[in-house]
Formats: C-alpha cells, structure tokens, sequence
C-alpha cells in the first residue's frame, strides 16, 4: 500500500473524530469518505429517479425518444436542460462507483 501524509487542520482532525468515533486518522477518513460517498449516491440517485418518474423510461429510453418523435418538442428548452442535467447525474454516478472502488 502506497501512503502518503498529510497536515490536517486540528478542527479537521477533531470533526473526523467526532463524526466517526475513531482517534487514528488513517481509520477515520476512509470512513469519512465513504459515509460521503454513499450521501452524494443517494443524492444522485434521487436525481436521477426524478427523471425517469418525470419521462417515465431511463435515460437511454428518453434518448431514443427524442429521436424517434416520442419526446414532444425534444429541442425545447426544458427537454434540452433535462438531457443535459440527467447524463450529467448519470455520469457522476459512474465516476462516484470508480471512486468507491479505490476506498475497498
């Protein structure tokens, strides 16, 4: 295992350990990051439920839609925004699973 080190701001150090109940920092920010982890993937996946309840398909669904003239007015504002901000969701997702990978 590689390590590195690190200063950590005495406030910081007293928030890890508050927050995970662990005094050695190399067990408290793993388990930091990935209590993190697992809020940012439920906000996305929260994210990412509103749209398919809003268009009622996945995102890939909704893509084929707009192509296929299923998707009224696909080029709209709305639409536009929404294609936008879901592949975004989705694709932070992916990165958050790529991350969590690293914390095992």
């Amino acid at each position: 295992m590689v390590t590195k080190s690190a200063t950590l701001p005495n406030s910081v150090y007293e928030a890890l350990k508050q927050l995970t109940r662990e005094s050695r920092i190399d067990l408290a920010l793993p388990i930091a990051l990935k209590d993190l982890m697992k809020l940012k993937m439920q906000d996305l996946d929260q994210k990412i439920a509103a749209f398919e309840k809003k268009y009622g398909m996945t995102f890939a669904e909704f893509e084929q839609a707009c192509q296929d003239g299923r998707i009224e007015d696909p080029y709209s504002y709305e639409v536009e925004k929404d294609d936008w901000e879901w592949e975004a969701f989705l694709m932070d997702r992916k990165e958050l699973e790529i991350v969590a990978q690293w914390l095992k």
